[in-house]
């Protein structure tokens, strides 16, 4: 496959704000209680296929521990849990994590999720002690991050010998035509939908910024493997709008 190569831009936008993580951060609290809606609608209803799929590339077992970083509000926590293995849902943004603790936390209805914890944390300098976790994922986060390839090594830090990585990120089609009717999407459809359904406008023209301006996918699974990790791969999901990379921590 031809890698795809995202465009160049002459001007700034939100993309290029440095990535600042307090701004960042910000922009997501400020659409965090309707967050997870407004992506079904964007998304056409993908989003929950998205999920599914990296929660079956993950593979959680009962008794492993399980790190979900840029969990947001925690949808995809949720999804690992299921299996009965410990999860840390982790964020940078309070407002998300906030509203993951009011749905799933212990003062949720029903006493929410016991083996589902919420943890604010900065990517590029995780809280966390080295092999801790027998699997790590990133879903819709890593083009958020100022800094994605240290994120990268930092999941690798933290990620036991022979552990797994998992990445799900926007990409970009390899179909020429099917990526100018994503374009057509992106830069008209999801604008004027997003206006209509989310409390900030804002928020979503980044989204369809960081996506153009993000890696395709070989580009991607080269800076995985020089942050470390082994046995890289990936596979698109619908059409490449979506890519879903994998990949081992070396034992020793």
């Amino acid at each position: 496959m031809t890698p795809d190569t995202a465009p160049e831009h002459a001007e700034p936008n939100r993309a290029d704000l440095g990535k600042d993580p307090v701004r960042v951060a910000g922009m997501f609290d400020g659409v965090a209680a309707g967050y997870d809606r407004t992506n079904t609608v964007l998304s056409l209803g993908n989003d929950r296929m998205w999920r599914a799929a990296t929660t079956r590339a993950v593979g959680p077992k009962r008794g492993e521990r399980i790190l979900d970083l840029a969990a947001g509000t925690g949808a995809s926590s949720v999804s690992l849990s299921r299996s009965g293995a410990d999860v840390v849902a982790a964020d940078f943004s309070p407002g998300m994590l906030a509203e993951g603790e009011r749905r799933y936390g212990s003062t949720a209805p029903g006493g929410g999720i016991a083996n589902l914890s919420f943890v604010q944390a900065d990517a590029t300098a995780l809280p966390f002690g080295d092999d801790e976790f027998d699997a790590v994922t990133m879903s819709f986060g890593l083009r958020n991050v100022n800094e994605p390839r240290v994120a990268l090594g930092e999941l690798l830090r933290v990620t036991k010998p022979g552990g797994r990585l998992v990445v799900c990120e926007f990409s970009h089609p390899p179909s020429a035509a099917f990526r100018s009717l994503y374009s057509f999407y992106n830069d008209r459809v999801l604008p004027a939908v997003a206006k209509a359904v989310s409390s900030n406008r804002e928020a979503y023209d980044y989204l369809n910024e960081s996506i153009r301006d993000w890696p395709d996918q070989r580009t991607l699974m080269a800076w995985i493997r020089e942050a470390g990790w082994a046995e890289v791969a990936y596979r698109n999901l619908t059409g490449g709008i979506v890519a879903l990379h994998r990949a081992t921590k070396p034992a020793p």
